[in-house]
């Protein structure tokens, strides 16, 4: 172990747990060398279970011998473990550490919609989801719920968002994901890219010719693809008219939605169920 004890906030190393954006931690230009942060003993185990690679740690001292123990005992001798008070790291990172871990690690690179999806049965797909906890919870959902995949278009949030991470408690790490957009750029186009790979559409939003998402339509579908519109305006319509199904869960008292976090967990419930 390479222990560095942290004495200013300016020591080389430490941008990435306080003064790189997310976007410079994902490095656009340079997806191989983008890095994400797992926090937590928790998370950073199951990223590690999940075979990603680490790249330094940030923990209070007490913690060597403490929660980080068991985490150090997996990571590289060599790889810099910095270490510091709880007020001097709470400090750098602008917020107190979920019990005092963070892990620098490497972005591994998305693979091709068609390799996640080759014996899916069951995918989500996020269009436009933006918020860091509900992308957090429906990856938590999926992850327990049994969907064979989640698809990403590139205007929803990163899934390995320090945020979005901890909110699914690593559940990003155990559930198939990547970036799905059509060649075209168009939501017909993605609707046409689910199609191509032999998956039966359906949009969660109201429409006269919805169905409920307990419909046995659905559950007798071989291979489906749940798409999820974002927080505030939902899916666009060009999305809805493509989709092959236009599905709604049920709700009383005039209430027309709910936060997509809540309506993911109930669709992919109804859906996995046998």
């Amino acid at each position: 172990m390479k222990e560095v004890e942290v004495t200013s906030l300016e020591y080389p190393g430490l941008e990435v747990y306080s003064t790189l954006t997310e976007a410079q931690l994902r490095n656009r230009l340079e997806p191989a060398k983008g890095i994400f942060i797992a926090e937590s003993p928790k998370v950073i185990k199951v990223a590690l279970d999940a075979g990603l690679e680490p790249v330094s740690l940030l923990c209070e001292s007490r913690h060597i011998d403490g929660d980080a123990h068991d985490i150090l005992e997996r990571c590289p001798a060599d790889m810099p473990v910095y270490t510091g008070s709880r007020e001097l790291l709470a400090q750098l990172t602008g917020y107190t550490l979920t019990r005092g871990v963070l892990c620098a690690m490497r972005r591994p690179v998305p693979p091709k919609p068609e390799e996640i999806c080759r014996d899916a049965r069951r995918v989500a797909v996020l269009h436009g989801v933006c918020d860091t906890t509900n992308v957090g919870a429906i990856f938590r959902s999926a992850a327990a719920l049994g969907i064979d995949a989640v698809l990403m278009t590139t205007d929803s949030c990163d899934p390995l968002n320090r945020r979005a991470v901890r909110v699914s408690m690593g559940s990003v790490f155990l559930v198939p994901w990547t970036w799905l957009d059509a060649a075209d750029g168009t939501a017909t186009g993605t609707i046409h890219k689910l199609k191509e790979m032999g998956f039966t559409t359906a949009a969660m939003a109201l429409r006269k010719d919805d169905i409920s998402i307990d419909d046995q339509k659905l559950k007798q579908t071989q291979r489906l693809a749940l798409i999820l519109g974002t927080e505030g305006d939902g899916l666009p319509d060009a999305i809805i008219d493509a989709a092959d199904l236009v599905v709604k869960i049920p709700m009383h008292n005039g209430v027309d939605s709910l936060n997509v976090g809540n309506a993911a967990a109930i669709a992919f419930w109804e859906l996995t169920s046998k």
